[in-house]
């Protein structure tokens, strides 16, 4: 994660508990106490897309009920669209505030 980021916006988008350590790293733990951590990157690069040839160092599937209110909301928080003009298709590509790509599935 880029130090530009805000951790608590990736965790309402995600919809997960808070930070659980403050600083340049953050986990998000699932109640069977499964984690995702994030740690601070400085000098991030933001990758490119789509570009074969860029580092995507991850990327999220993240599914909705609703592709529109799903999308106000990243909007909301500071996500860009990447790749959103088919509105009849099942997803939509966004970036998060860092750079890194994530999908909006209704799937």
């Amino acid at each position: 994660m880029s130090t530009t980021a805000d951790p608590a916006r990736r965790t309402e988008a995600t919809s997960r508990p808070g930070p659980s350590q403050p600083g340049d790293w953050v986990d998000l733990r699932l109640p069977d106490g499964r984690a995702l951590a994030f740690q601070a990157a400085p000098g991030h690069v933001p990758p490119k897309w789509p570009a074969p040839d860029g580092s995507q160092q991850f990327h999220l599937d993240l599914t909705v009920e609703d592709l529109d209110a799903a999308e106000k909301e990243v909007l909301a928080l500071g996500a860009t669209v990447l790749e959103a003009a088919d509105r009849g298709r099942g997803w939509r590509v966004y970036a998060d505030p860092a750079g890194h790509p994530f999908c909006l599935c209704a799937c």
